[in-house]
């Protein structure tokens, strides 16, 4: 498990440094909804962090480096426990 931590590291270490260079321009679907003048309707829920940022925070580059590590975080825990599931226990496997 150990050797497996490094390149969640190194990951986290590089979104953290990458961060300030990230695009502010609007993605793709943003660009068509603003081109065909589709409305954003927000619903009850807007979210675990809207836009990429942790509301309580104001400082913006901590505040979506938060947003971006809790992120990932939560993708590779989510994908690591799909896989652990999945996986089929052979009970003469001596490994």
């Amino acid at each position: 498990m150990k050797k497996n931590l490094i390149p969640v590291i190194l990951l986290l270490g590089g979104l953290a440094v990458l961060l300030p260079f990230a695009s502010s321009n609007p993605d793709a679907l943003e660009v068509v909804t603003s081109t065909f003048g589709v409305q954003e309707e927000h619903g009850p829920w807007q979210g675990l962090m809207p836009d990429y940022a942790v509301a309580a925070i104001e400082n913006s580059y901590l505040s979506t480096l938060i947003a971006g590590i809790t992120g990932t975080i939560l993708v590779l825990s989510a994908t690591y426990l799909i896989a652990k599931t999945m996986t089929i226990k052979n009970p003469n496997n001596t490994q």
